[in-house]
């Protein structure tokens, strides 16, 4: 059984989720990804017991996280960093990111439609090439997305699950934490960042460095679902319970 590494009190956490990997079961694409039923409220009561110190830190657009999870978490940093929401209703704080030029968004459409089965995702500020339905066309979109970038100064190309992403540089996930740590109701407080992805390895290192914790999924729980049954456990006991600890039944 995964064992867990040493957590912050539970009085004076903060914990900051990844969504895709963590919270919710990687999917074909990024819009069939299904929120289990319980998620939502097991959130909530999470925030109660913390303060309202709960966030989601994602790649995706902070539209589509309130599109999935509602008002579940109290903060929600997206587009890895570059958007960042500190509290419902708040306006969307945005650092000053480089946009890509629009030749490269279009280059992106014609290396995605080459390759059957895979996915261009535009991004306010980049892209993403998906290719879990077309796996053979992971290294030639690698390959055409380096050409595209050489030379290019303010962008990177960021691995993710079966998919590459060209986003600006200046915001990631540790920056993302950073950004939340400084401000109430997170301020104060020591982060336990749980992702699984190479996107979340700054948040993870940021949240240790910070005094709290990094976990990677696939070490720390073993699937998105232990992360869920996880979070149930601790909206419950207040406490940290171990990895497959039985749990009350949801409410919801």
């Amino acid at each position: 059984m995964p064992v867990l590494t040493a957590l912050p009190p539970f009085a004076r956490a903060a914990l900051l989720l990844d969504l895709d990997g963590t919270l919710l079961d990687l999917a074909p694409t990024p819009d069939s990804v299904v929120v289990p039923d319980g998620l939502r409220g097991d959130l909530r009561a999470l925030r109660g017991r913390l303060g309202d110190a709960v966030a989601v830190v994602t790649g995706r657009p902070i539209a589509q996280v309130d599109a999935l999870l509602a008002d579940a978490p109290f903060a929600v940093a997206g587009e890895h960093g570059g958007a960042i929401r500190h509290a419902p209703g708040d306006p969307v704080a945005r650092a000053p990111l480089r946009d890509p030029p629009p030749e490269w968004l279009e280059a992106g459409r014609r290396i995605a439609a080459a390759h059957p089965g895979a996915l261009f995702e535009p991004k306010s500020r980049g892209f993403v090439l998906h290719y879990r339905l077309a796996p053979q066309a992971g290294a030639p979109m690698r390959a055409a997305l380096d050409a595209l970038l050489d030379g290019a100064e303010g962008f990177a190309l960021m691995a993710a699950h079966m998919a590459w992403e060209v986003k600006p540089l200046g915001a990631d996930k540790g920056t993302a934490v950073r950004g939340l740590m400084a401000a109430p109701p997170f301020r104060g407080r020591l982060p336990i960042f749980i992702g699984d992805d190479v996107t979340d390895e700054d948040g993870m290192a940021v949240a240790r460095e910070m005094g709290g914790a990094g976990l990677r999924v696939q070490d720390a729980f073993g699937a998105p679902q232990a992360v869920r049954d996880w979070l149930a456990g601790a909206a419950r006991r207040d406490d940290w319970p171990a990895p497959g600890d039985p749990f009350p039944e949801r409410e919801d």
